[in-house]
């Protein structure tokens, strides 16, 4: 027997069941509250029905596991729980921030097999839950990682990035120097044929509309510049397209700079992509505006390069907001329009139930 919490209070059944006993199959959830072996409050259940804060679920202990269900995680060591600990630098009962390495995936995929979803089980801190990924960053991109620390959190939290207004900067070090000191570049990105979906690149035809504001923050004559961006939009691999596509691709990006990508002069094969700062609203309306520290790699290369750290800093952040924009105001409405017919179909639950 389960107890619904808060943080489902609402939610379909078998919802419910995805996010607390995510080897079960839909169809073994659905079989299995036809037949009666599934109960809320002792009472028969169909998979669509909704729950609600301290109904207790039964849960059949002999459910067949779904082909291809994700395997429940192994139990973290204390060298994993002690690791995946050091990397926070920000926490409060709705957020935790990491600032990933380089090098660390965000999830697991092929010959990957430590990752930031595997060791979560170690920031759990005083929640008995296990916080979720509401973000990405590429492996080799350091920086600003948010997790949420429930689902009301994950949900609040993914309806801030996509309404695009949390706003993210990033830093980077590009080879050559653009010409303008600042600007938007547009340009619609999408899987590059070939790449089995590795890769991505500009298709004005096909490809989905991708906004990155970018500013100068200082040059190195014409061999590198230190460069602020933010992405306006949220695709795959975007600003490391959209760096290329304005003929300047990030040091250390041999993916899509190709041997182009790199600096002689002692400088770092590594990637130079660092998440620098994310400022967004928490779910009690506190806002959270956290800065991560450099990874050594690029760091030292600014020391290389001339730049100074403290320079990209003192820019402000750019207010302009994406829900500024046609497609973001559109965007921002249809996500409040949703808020609103689920705050309706709420009320008309509990006015059922008092009935």
């Amino acid at each position: 027997m389960l107890t619904v919490g808060p943080d489902d209070d609402g939610i379909r059944l078998d919802r419910w069941f995805q996010r607390h006993v995510p080897e079960l199959g839909f169809g073994a959830v659905a079989r299995a509250s036809r037949t009666g072996q599934i109960r809320l409050d002792g009472k028969r259940v169909d998979p669509g029905d909704r729950v609600a804060t301290g109904q207790q679920v039964r849960v059949p202990p002999a459910l067949p596991v779904a082909p291809g269900a994700p395997l429940p995680p192994k139990p973290l060591s204390a060298e994993d729980i002690a690791y995946i600990q050091s990397l926070v630098i920000y926490r409060d009962a709705h957020a935790i921030v990491l600032n990933k390495p380089a090098g660390l995936a965000t999830q697991g995929g092929t010959s990957t097999f430590r990752h930031v979803d595997g060791l979560l089980d170690g920031l759990r801190f005083e929640s008995s839950g296990r916080p979720k990924l509401v973000h990405r960053l590429d492996k080799d991109t350091s920086g600003v990682l948010l997790l949420a620390r429930s689902a009301r959190a994950a949900a609040h939290f993914s309806r801030e990035f996509a309404g695009r207004t949390a706003r993210k900067v990033y830093w980077a070090l590009t080879v050559g120097s653009p010409s303008l000191d600042a600007g938007t570049i547009e340009a619609k990105l999408g899987k590059q044929p070939g790449s089995g979906g590795e890769k991505m690149h500009v298709d004005p035809v096909d490809g989905a509309p991708a906004r990155t504001r970018f500013r100068v923050i200082d040059r190195a004559g014409p061999r590198a510049a230190f460069v602020e961006f933010q992405p306006l939009t949220g695709r795959t691999h975007q600003i490391r397209v959209h760096a290329m596509a304005m003929g300047h691709p990030i040091v250390g990006d041999g993916k899509y700079g190709l041997a182009d990508a790199f600096l002689t002069g002692g400088i770092s094969r590594k990637l130079h992509l660092h998440a620098r700062r994310l400022a967004i609203e928490s779910l009690d309306g506190a806002k959270i505006d956290v800065t991560a520290a450099l990874a050594d790699h690029f760091a030292q290369s600014l020391d290389l390069l001339g730049f100074v750290e403290a320079d990209g800093d003192r820019l402000p952040l750019d207010e302009v907001k994406f829900r500024d924009t046609p497609e973001g105001a559109a965007r921002h409405e249809a996500a409040q329009a949703k808020q609103r017919r689920l705050a309706r179909r709420g009320e008309r639950r509990e006015r059922g139930e008092r009935e």
